[in-house]
């Protein structure tokens, strides 16, 4: 970010004592010398209640939400009552999961019209089968990235 004052221009250089405290926690050092840091995402409700599916039904409402906006979230809505899981079900209820995500099928079936709840629908599509690619993954939880990922990214 710069400013110009009197025809010369000062810049703004944030360190990492002006950075927030959240984004930085300091871990165990690691073997290139650098530290590991951990990110955790915040999701809202809607965003916590996309239940994590078998790996085809996640694409096949993925599918659904692309051609028909919010059919395969209402779909998916229903696998909660069958037993998949979810980041909100221990807060809120396996009943109060399962209208969010009615709520949300409907949010993207009459936003649809205007093209935000079709794109919405992709995007809620493609958060199932990410969450499904990570359960399949064995040894890693949809949340956190596991040390390996960790070390090869240096």
């Amino acid at each position: 970010m710069a400013q110009k004052e009197g025809g010369t221009e000062q810049g703004c250089v944030k360190t990492g004592e002006n950075l927030g405290a959240k984004s930085t926690m300091a871990g165990a050092p690691t073997a290139g010398g650098g530290v590991v840091v951990e990110v955790r995402e915040k999701k809202g409700p809607l965003r916590a209640a996309i239940p994590t599916m078998p790996f085809p039904v996640a694409v096949i409402c993925l599918f659904l939400n692309t051609f028909i906006p919010g059919l395969g979230t209402f779909i998916s809505a229903f696998t909660v009552l069958c037993g998949a899981r979810s980041d909100l079900i221990s807060e809120r209820g396996l009943c109060c999961v399962f209208w969010l995500n009615v709520a949300a099928a409907l949010i993207q079936i009459l936003t649809a019209v205007i093209m935000v709840g079709w794109i919405m629908s992709i995007f809620w599509g493609m958060d199932m089968v990410i969450l499904a690619s990570q359960l399949q993954r064995p040894g890693s939880s949809p949340g956190r990235l596991n040390e390996a990922a960790l070390l090869s990214a240096d």
